[in-house]
């Protein structure tokens, strides 16, 4: 019986390839190109565990598509870290511009209610409000970066909130 040859690399490389291949499209979330790559990723996975498959049997399969197994468990937890990553950095993003945000309108609120104990007018009124947040909350301003009209806009309409009451 003569030796056979196989000029292929190995059927683990391949598998770990055609894996990582499939989390990156996942991950990167190209819907038409994703379908197409992932109908010939798991062609290409099928092929790789058919091939340890064919050449072995019984429990020598299991032997055969161990390293194969390892590989895609190494990648399907690598993925779910990412995704752990990625929705915890938006839910503390979340949680910390929504301090900021609170931060912001209850100082603009408490100037506000000075502005009207004191009888300022207007223009008086809008500018003590402006000054006094950007004092008292300048990291709430930083992060959230209000535009100029917008911060007016905001400071206008809680004097005159405040001054319904």
């Amino acid at each position: 019986m003569s030796p056979i040859f196989i000029f292929a690399p190995s059927a683990p490389f391949l598998l770990m390839l055609a894996m990582r291949a499939r989390v990156f499209i996942l991950l990167v979330g190209w819907p038409l190109v994703a379908r197409v790559a992932a109908s010939m990723i798991s062609a290409i996975i099928l092929a790789t565990l058919a091939l340890p498959a064919a050449a072995s049997t019984g429990s020598d399969l299991l032997t055969a598509l161990a390293p194969s197994l390892l590989d895609l468990a190494g990648v399907a937890l690598t993925a779910l870290i990412g995704l752990a990553t990625v929705r915890f950095q938006r839910w503390t993003g979340i949680q910390i511009e929504a301090r900021h945000r609170e931060a912001l309108h209850s100082a603009i609120m408490t100037a506000a209610r000075l502005a009207v104990a004191r009888g300022l007018t207007r223009e008086v009124a809008t500018e003590f409000v402006s000054s006094y947040t950007r004092a008292s909350v300048p990291e709430a301003l930083k992060r959230l970066s209000p535009s100029t009209e917008t911060f007016d806009a905001l400071v206008r309409s809680k004097l005159l909130e405040m001054a319904k009451r």
